[in-house]
């Protein structure tokens, strides 16, 4: 498997095992959250025999992603005798190790992390990379920090539990993966959705194999640029629009609801502007549709405030927004070479409305 990240069915009851050989610790701190906790915890506890795992919970959702549960997180790990020798293990979905992985980053000016992500977004996507982080009023992940893990544990086999709307959430990320950089994954990935959409087709080899050639595309993009310096923003193809259409939901929306929007969106922008070939756009939707998942914006959210939070994101440079940009399937735009493209509100508008 890609080195730093270890994939096998029932690797869960073996992270203890996985944890001592890759980052070995006095004690391990587990952030997970409640619904997870009361599924996994026990048993990934267990896998560590005698040596000490302190768990740590927090409530479920993207609303518990603040700076707030991050100062009581870390209050919680002072108060329990962590330090230096302590490590943290995020054990959930996105948001917890975006969190617990933040946690670490800053905890002693940094601690080991280990991820063992619960969901097929947090599989392919945000365990991967080293990104960290919490969100504000302004927009997600504005506060944060680069924090490498020092290994991601995936057991697929915890996906058999997950509600089929996080799983069609997830696969809008792998679809993701094919537009940027590669059409025949792409493919792939479309002809699996029957088999991972059917009851218990998230436990099947099709899915491990989807999880692999996503894990394979992230990897080799953030091995590239690290620090998000130039290629790695095609990983962003679909979240300007997405982030501000999911903070403006209240969250209503799931990351991979509100990237699938995202994606649609911004691939209608790429052709409207011309740097799409005539067709990317309907067949990004059409795939989507195909996974179950949106392609507009919800009714109830103002067109002009989501331009407007646009303009908060992280991407925007000399008051102009930066899109990544697909100029066919599994080919974005270099954008001059650091792979953004600014874009008038004006087209994005169109693109919203649909015009």
């Amino acid at each position: 498997m890609t080195d730093g990240v270890v994939l096998a069915p029932g690797i869960l009851g073996a992270l203890g095992d996985q944890a001592r050989a890759r980052a070995p610790a006095h004690r391990y701190a587990l952030i997970t959250d409640d619904a997870v906790g009361a599924r996994y915890a026990e048993r990934a506890v267990a896998s560590f025999g005698g040596t000490r795992v302190d768990v740590f919970s927090v409530p479920p959702g993207e609303a518990t992603k603040t700076r707030e549960t991050w100062a009581a997180l870390t209050d919680r790990l002072l108060a329990a005798g962590h330090g230096r020798d302590s490590v943290v293990i995020a054990l959930g979905g996105g948001m917890i190790t975006d969190l617990a992985g933040f946690v670490a980053a800053t905890f002693m000016r940094g601690i080991p992390v280990i991820h063992v992500p619960t969901t097929l977004l947090a599989m392919i996507d945000a365990a991967l990379g080293g990104k960290t982080g919490v969100d504000t009023v302004a927009g997600k992940n504005l506060v944060g920090a680069f924090h490498d893990p020092a290994v991601v544990v995936i057991d697929p086999l915890v996906l058999a539990t997950l509600p089929a709307r996080d799983l069609r959430a997830g696969l809008a990320e792998a679809l993701k993966h094919g537009v940027i950089a590669d059409a025949r994954y792409f493919e792939l990935v479309v002809a699996a959705l029957p088999t991972l959409l059917a009851p218990g087709g998230a436990a099947t080899p099709v899915m491990t194999e989807v999880i692999a050639g996503s894990i394979a595309i992230k990897t080799d993009v953030v091995r590239r640029d690290a620090r998000e310096g130039g290629v790695r923003r095609i990983l962003n193809f679909g979240h300007t629009v997405g982030h501000a259409a999911e903070s403006l939901s209240g969250y209503a929306l799931l990351h991979g609801e509100a990237v699938a929007i995202g994606m649609a969106v911004e691939s209608r922008v790429a052709e409207r502007t011309g740097i799409a070939t005539a067709g990317t756009a309907a067949r990004v939707a059409q795939a989507l549709v195909q996974a179950g998942l949106p392609t507009t914006v919800p009714a109830t959210i103002d067109t002009d405030a989501l331009l407007a939070l646009t303009h908060g994101d992280k991407k925007r440079r000399a008051g102009r927004v930066e899109y990544a940009l697909p100029m066919a399937i599994g080919a974005m735009a270099p954008g001059d070479g650091h792979w953004g493209v600014a874009v008038d509100d004006t087209d994005v508008r169109a693109a919203l409305i649909g015009d």
